[in-house]
């Protein structure tokens, strides 16, 4: 049943998510969590391609990645080829205040679930659309979020200087389109309170990825200068790096003079900072080879751990190189909230990464767990329909 338990601050809110693999997923996902009834409408067979991502899988033969994006929905699995079948998801989705969708174009309005004729019957409809590269002359290129990682020009600057182009360690656009997604969803949401009246959302991968190129993008829209790799430099501030020490590299991110000066000090060498190779920011961009080397020289004098005692006690922002598992043991230490519990078929808790808002109020909520395909196919039309 939807929404049992607290009420998150979306609680009424109904989803019919029609998208899979990542950025709608994750899109869903976060209004589920903030209380929405997400309804995920699942090919009868197969369901989302993540189940089938793999390994790594569960025990019980479950996809890690699907399990990702998917808690807190219901699977619905309707063959939209089938009339019948059809007809139930229509159904579902003049129902819902927001439907989101990442078909190729054209898809959803051949089965007549596209946001013109369904907001004939359902004016409030938000209708989100994630596509990878625009409704223009890009409405029929695949949206993968490697190919759009290459194609905007984020694996360019990502990798080492003279190395060769870098994906990221994660699908990082798909990650920013979803988020995206449920920014103009929540917009939209909050303007139909106003008018009364919905619309039609649009994202895509391309520009998401343009996007969040932000001082990259900047610099280059700026001076016409293109970008180009710098490894873990960074192209408008030094040391903003990782350093080596006696032990393993340090990441150290200096962001103005005063914290280069701490740095100097705590480094036992405060001359440093007075040299005119490295008086200012600008000066150690210019010089940062050099510097790099100084510090490095310093720096393996001690084990990284010592130093970013020693860094930190200063003011100096500064850390170790973490692992995963390093970094959720930190979140620990910090008394972060990193992860969160979610119910299972049999009744033991399983772990799942937290939802990043934190509310005073209405907190994020953990329902349901990431359904099986079809688990909730009959009990939703019996409820819905009386089948």
């Amino acid at each position: 049943m939807p929404n049992s338990g607290p009420k998150g601050p979306l609680d009424g809110l109904t989803v019919a998510d029609f998208s899979r693999v990542l950025a709608g997923p994750l899109a869903t996902m976060m209004l589920g969590d903030l209380g929405a009834d997400v309804i995920k409408i699942e090919r009868p067979g197969t369901g989302d391609d993540t189940r089938a991502w793999g390994p790594p899988f569960t025990a019980e033969g479950t996809s890690a990645y699907y399990l990702s994006v998917n808690r807190n929905k219901r699977s619905v699995t309707l063959d939209l080829r089938e009339s019948g079948e059809l007809a139930h998801a229509r159904e579902i989705a003049i129902g819902a205040d927001v439907i989101i969708e990442n078909f190729r174009a054209e898809t959803m309005e051949g089965f007549g679930l596209g946001f013109d004729e369904l907001s004939e019957e359902n004016p409030g409809l938000i209708y989100c659309r994630i596509s990878g590269f625009g409704s223009g002359e890009g409405r029929d290129l695949p949206g993968y979020d490697f190919i759009a990682q290459a194609l905007s020009g984020l694996m360019s600057i990502t990798g080492n200087s003279g190395g060769a182009p870098m994906k990221t360690g994660v699908a990082i656009v798909d990650v920013l389109t979803g988020l995206n997604a449920t920014i103009g969803i929540l917009a939209a949401l909050h303007e139909r309170d106003a008018s009364g009246v919905g619309q039609r959302v649009e994202v895509n991968l391309f520009s998401s990825a343009l996007a969040g190129l932000v001082n990259q993008a900047s610099s280059y829209l700026t001076t016409g200068i293109v970008p180009h790799r710098l490894g873990n430099l960074h192209p408008s501030i030094a040391p903003y790096e990782t350093l080596a020490t006696a032990t393993m590299p340090i990441a150290v991110a200096v962001g103005n003079d005063r914290q280069f000066e701490a740095l100097c000090e705590a480094l036992e060498a405060p001359k440093l900072a007075l040299d005119e190779r490295w008086v200012s920011n600008a000066d150690r961009v210019q010089n940062r080879a050099e510097l790099a080397e100084k510090l490095e020289a310093l720096l393996r004098a001690r084990d990284c751990a010592t130093w970013i005692e020693r860094l930190q006690d200063r003011g100096v922002p500064c850390g170790a190189v973490n692992g995963i598992d390093d970094a959720f043991s930190l979140a620990e230490q910090l008394g972060i909230e990193a992860t969160c519990t979610i119910p299972t078929k049999d009744g033991e808790p399983a772990r799942s990464v937290a939802n990043p808002i934190v509310f005073s109020r209405t907190p994020a909520t953990y329902r349901h767990p990431p359904p099986e395909l079809g688990a909730d196919t009959q009990s939703f039309l019996d409820e819905s329909f009386g089948r």
